[in-house]
């Protein structure tokens, strides 16, 4: 999936929406009260900077260039660099793995990207919660997608879209076997949310707590 649009296409319907309900708001406020006040044009400013957010949030950052880089895992996201710790992933490794979190604000690009080349092993789709993304257990228990890519060494790694409280919509449009490109569009989480990726436990791990990342220019781990 090529990116080649400034404007996500997920984000059409958002900004229509957006752009009505402030057009009603409007119409409405000045039938009820036409005599221009104060308080008319701190509705309009905050109603114009709410629609700028909602197209902002939508924004494809086509100007990038990804890090081309033998052996490196580049993010997948924009964020913070929320754990980097050994964990037990138990839905496809079934063992150790080293997992580097990635928390999306919703001022964050929310597109996701491909950390490497390589084909898709496998890929589910998990219903459930909707708890903050920050915390634990929101890996597993909030509605998330799994994807494990494998590259051409055989190595797998496995990227985790986990949506949190405001992001209601995950969207990854993969089934098993696509080829995949590196800095190629994975997908996109509607509004805060976060990623998990789970890398072997030799990876050298290049990202620290709470440094920011960039997606698809960001190298999170070096593979060995």
């Amino acid at each position: 999936m090529k990116i080649n649009k400034r404007l996500h296409e997920e984000g059409t319907r958002a900004i229509l929406i957006a752009f009505a309900v402030i057009a009603v708001t409007i119409v409405f406020v000045n039938w009820l009260w036409p005599s221009q006040t104060i308080w008319h044009y701190l509705l309009y400013v905050f109603e114009f900077v709410v629609f700028i957010l909602t197209i902002r949030f939508f924004r494809v950052p086509i100007w990038r260039k990804t890090t081309m880089e033998e052996d490196a895992v580049v993010s997948p996201a924009d964020g913070l660099v929320a754990a980097n710790e050994v964990v037990l992933e138990d839905e496809y490794f079934h063992d150790r793995r080293r997992q580097v979190s990635i928390f999306m604000s919703i001022y964050d690009v929310h597109i996701n990207f491909f950390p490497f080349d390589g084909k898709v092993t496998y890929y589910k789709y998990h219903p459930g919660k909707f708890l903050l993304a920050f915390k634990p257990k929101s890996s597993t228990d909030n509605e998330h997608n799994t994807i494990v890519l494998k590259d051409k060494k055989g190595r797998e790694i496995l990227v985790r879209q986990i949506a949190g409280f405001v992001a209601r919509r995950i969207v990854c449009d993969l089934k098993a076997d696509d080829e995949v490109v590196v800095g190629e569009e994975l997908g996109m989480i509607r509004f805060g949310s976060r990623v998990d990726v789970f890398l072997p436990l030799d990876a050298e791990v290049k990202v620290k707590i709470n440094q920011k990342t960039t997606g698809k220019e960001t190298v999170l781990a070096m593979l060995k």
